[in-house]
């Protein structure tokens, strides 16, 4: 039992690409010391880059290189005799040409996977939206726990990067309508494709000048039209009054959209203009989540939502870490009452 949950856990972490260091290796090593036969390590094996998932959307070369080698090492401290098919799969590997793309496969708590194309540098296209950030895995923690928030409404999601938070939200909280929405073209172009990855089907006409290769890719994934999806270009400087009429949120969030001080006027200003479009004049529920990386950063929002007359609170831990398996982030979500 024991060792089918340290299975379970390399799996997880695996799928994610998280950071090697958070593995528990001296766990793994411990359990080859007392039980030196191979079963461990072939079930870890399975679990991981010979998972169906792995072999079909695979981590980068490099990631699953490094994760084999240090599973081969701790064979090799612990047993005498080598396990084949460790080096048959490593050779594999090493005769593998590096992508500039790769996946992460994230596992909700029912242990359906959530996946996503994402390119292998942070900085690609010059743009940060081609990776997914901890605070995106933080803020849909925190919505799996808080389900009834977004249960049969509509909600708009503010700079959605490659979507792993919306995709997340529509797979495990029952949104009436769920719009995606970015800027920059190849992310745009991104989170179509991972949208689609995942099962889903968009609205005719949403996003229609963004050409996408993986159309229809699932074809035999389920299908979770149970919410309305939308992919939406929005440039919150230049928003037009028609979009904010077609949008009417009644949720909106956001996850790590507050790491530039030149951004911070501009977000709070594009809030403003979606609360005051509102059909029925309520004011839409905001949740921004963000890591804080600079503590002047956090501070400037905090001062510029209160010259705004916005109110804010700290939303309370969640208690959940279904994603964020390593070394928790400084993640904070503040609810907005605009």
């Amino acid at each position: 039992m024991a060792e089918r949950e340290l299975g379970t856990r390399f799996q997880r972490r695996f799928l994610a690409a998280r950071q090697l260091s958070s593995f528990p290796w001296p766990e793994l090593e411990q359990n080859l010391r007392t039980s030196p036969d191979s079963s461990l390590l072939v079930d870890i094996l399975h679990k991981t880059i010979l998972h169906p998932l792995s072999v079909k959307y695979p981590p980068s070369t490099k990631y699953r290189r490094c994760f084999l080698t240090e599973l081969i090492k701790k064979h090799e401290s612990t047993a005498p005799e080598p396990l084949d098919e460790l080096y048959d799969t490593l050779a594999d590997i090493l005769n593998e040409e590096e992508s500039t793309r790769c996946y992460k496969t994230y596992l909700l708590p029912t242990g359906e996977p959530v996946t996503l194309s994402e390119s292998v540098a942070i900085i690609s296209g010059g743009t940060t939206g081609l990776v997914t950030w901890d605070a995106a895995l933080h803020l849909a923690e925190w919505a799996i726990e808080n389900s009834a928030v977004f249960s049969n409404r509509t909600v708009l999601e503010l700079g959605s990067g490659i979507g792993f938070t919306g995709i997340a939200i529509c797979k495990t909280c029952k949104p009436k309508t769920y719009i995606f929405s970015d800027y920059h073209h190849c992310v745009l172009k991104q989170l179509t494709e991972n949208i689609c990855l995942n099962g889903f089907v968009l609205e005719p006409g949403t996003a229609q000048h963004i050409q996408t290769e993986s159309q229809g890719q699932e074809a035999e994934a389920m299908n979770y039209q149970n919410p309305k999806l939308i992919v939406a270009e929005l440039d919150w400087g230049s928003v037009t009054e028609k979009q904010l009429l077609d949008l009417q949120p009644d949720v909106i969030i956001a996850a790590d959209v507050v790491y530039d001080p030149e951004i911070i006027l501009v977000l709070i200003g594009m809030l403003q203009k979606l609360s005051a479009s509102r059909a029925d004049r309520k004011p839409p529920e905001v949740y921004i989540a963000f890591t804080i990386r600079n503590p002047d950063t956090y501070h400037l929002f905090q001062a510029e939502l209160e010259k705004a007359g916005i109110r804010w609170q700290i939303t309370p831990a969640h208690s959940n870490t279904v994603f964020l398996c390593d070394v928790q982030p400084n993640v904070t979500i503040l609810q907005l009452f605009i």
